[in-house]
């Protein structure tokens, strides 16, 4: 089953909260119901993820940690999710947001420098900004719908699968013991 698969990668709440650096967070990660393994749980946790994920924005964690609160989701995982953008892929993200924003906005979008930095977006922060917060809202939208319905099915399917072994094993065992 999933849960098994997730709880053995999952760290334990007892030894967070034991960390010095995550003492001010010792309620938010000491409540049970955000640790619970169930499929809701999960799917919820996967759409807060990647929605704070795709947002441009300093403190993505943290915003993660409050919608799994908000959301009574799994916290580790919304909190964990939210490394899909990373600083090895967080360029390309925020490209593509941004394009898909200039596209939405139907306005000509830039290409991206041969070498990116950080004075190249601070001149032209004010031309991008707008494409770029759109396009990452709609971004995370579909990725937190996406993410939360893959979720559901994946998990579906997987108890199904465990449910029709069962059935068999059971069966075989029957069978066996009749002969």
């Amino acid at each position: 089953m999933p849960r098994r698969l997730l709880q053995r990668y999952m760290p334990h709440p007892d030894a967070l909260r034991r960390q010095r650096s995550l003492r001010f967070m010792s309620a938010l990660i000491g409540d049970p119901a955000l640790w619970v393994l169930s499929r809701r749980s999960v799917a919820n946790a996967f759409s807060v993820g990647l929605f704070s994920a795709m947002l441009p924005i300093p403190l993505q964690m943290a915003i993660a940690a409050g919608g799994a609160k908000l959301a009574r989701c799994n916290l580790p995982l919304s909190v964990g999710l939210v490394w899909v953008t990373n600083p090895l892929t967080m360029p390309l993200i925020f490209y593509a947001n941004y394009r898909l924003g200039a596209w939405l906005m139907n306005i000509p979008g830039r290409e991206a420098p041969e070498r990116l930095s950080p004075h190249w977006v601070a001149e032209r922060l004010g031309d991008i900004l707008p494409a770029l917060a759109l396009g990452s809202v709609v971004m995370a939208v579909i990725l937190a719908l996406v993410g939360n319905l893959a979720v559901r099915l994946l998990w579906r399917w997987q108890v199904s699968r465990s449910w029709k072994a069962r059935h068999r094993r059971r069966r075989r065992t029957c069978c066996d013991e009749t002969l």
